[in-house]
């Protein structure tokens, strides 16, 4: 099987270029000041060096900069990603949905130990639904990993999605790079497993793993199917003790809907495997499953399609994001929308005519 740590596909088919015709600007090499705490922060020069020799709290503070809504930390991360592109893209990046309670953050924990017991790096992106108050995270999966995240082979960030949909962060595909760059053979992403919102994640990464238990129920039909149809492999959860014999009859019945549903990847027929996070049982035949997907997508070409097409989705939206700012940092535009937005709420205005009077100023 192919080692996924010297995978065919490198930065230089696409990242490179990316790097320098879209992420540029002049070098940060200064320190950055935190006005929260008074407290100066690590120049660019000290994170990149940090992050390549796997230093995990240069890491967290980097992946904090890139989180960032300032505009004195936008230019210094754009300058991280650009210096470290180079070094990425050596990773498998698994995607993991599914509906809350099924067990994914147990899961995570019990392939990450298997994998490092294996010998590779592995970080976790947790993304937590956010709260609409203090727009944090509401679950903390580091909380519910003690195990993992105390391993120094791994690394776990949870970040809030902060209403974005897909079931990821704002920042997820450079908090990618940047754990690439840091050395991890293997980067999972939890998602927030709310529903079918669930499909920007399956742009980023190269399998898609959804997660399902036993007796659900017929209410959850609906949400199934709509993430069934994105997922490579899929997994029933909790098959342990008294719940082995239902959680092979869940796996039964998943794989003749199976039949009915087109493959998420051409060419590839999407199993459904049982397994238990408690006892560990079936881990390592997911993962073999996992690394057929990976041999055959590579032979076939698709990995290699599906990182080009990462990349260019990660172009368009960080484009629209962009624009979206310098427009809103318009003080004239800004007075423009908030005295239509008024004319709204007075009634004076139709909506659709509001944002089409708007929108013919740009």
């Amino acid at each position: 099987m192919t080692d996924i740590r010297k995978p065919e596909w490198t930065p230089a088919d696409a990242g490179k270029e990316f790097a320098t015709r879209v992420v540029t600007g002049k070098a940060v090499t200064t320190d950055s000041k935190d006005h929260r705490r008074g407290k100066t922060g690590p120049g660019t020069a000290t994170l990149v060096e940090g992050i390549l020799k796997g230093n995990r709290t240069l890491l967290s503070q980097a992946i904090t900069i890139i989180e960032s809504n300032s505009h004195k930390h936008f230019e210094q991360g754009q300058e991280l990603i650009r210096q470290l592109l180079p070094d990425s893209g050596r990773s498998v990046r698994i995607g993991i949905t599914g509906t809350p309670g099924v067990g994914k953050s147990t899961f995570i924990e019990a392939l990450g130990m298997w994998l490092i017991t294996k010998g590779f790096r592995v970080a976790v992106l947790a993304i937590d639904p956010s709260s609409s108050l203090s727009k944090g995270s509401i679950l903390g999966d580091k909380t519910r990993m003690e195990k993992l995240s105390s391993d120094p082979h791994s690394f776990i960030r949870p970040s809030p999605s902060s209403g974005v949909l897909g079931g990821v962060a704002r920042k997820t595909r450079e908090t990618i790079v940047l754990c690439e760059a840091a050395g991890y053979d293997v980067i999972l992403i939890e998602t927030v497993g709310v529903g079918q919102s669930e499909t920007t994640v399956r742009s980023m990464v190269d399998i898609f793993l959804l997660m399902q238990i036993s007796g659900a129920g017929d209410e959850l039909q609906g949400i199934k199917k709509g993430i069934m149809e994105l997922a490579d492999l899929i997994v029933v959860n909790k098959a342990d003790g008294d719940n082995v014999m239902r959680a092979e009859q869940t796996r039964g019945e998943l794989k003749n809907a199976l039949h009915y549903l087109r493959p998420s990847t051409p060419g590839w027929t999407t199993p459904a495997l049982t397994c238990s996070s408690l006892t560990g049982q079936g881990i390592d035949d997911i993962w073999k499953m996992i690394t057929v997907f990976l041999d055959r997508t590579k032979a076939s070409g698709i990995f290699k399609e599906r990182r080009h097409k990462q990349t260019s989705e990660w172009f368009e939206a960080l484009l629209n994001e962009s624009i979206l700012a310098r427009y809103y940092h318009d003080p004239e535009f800004n007075s423009i929308v908030s005295q239509a937005k008024e004319s709204v709420l007075q009634g004076d205005l139709p909506v659709v005519k509001a944002v089409t009077d708007i929108i013919s100023t740009l």
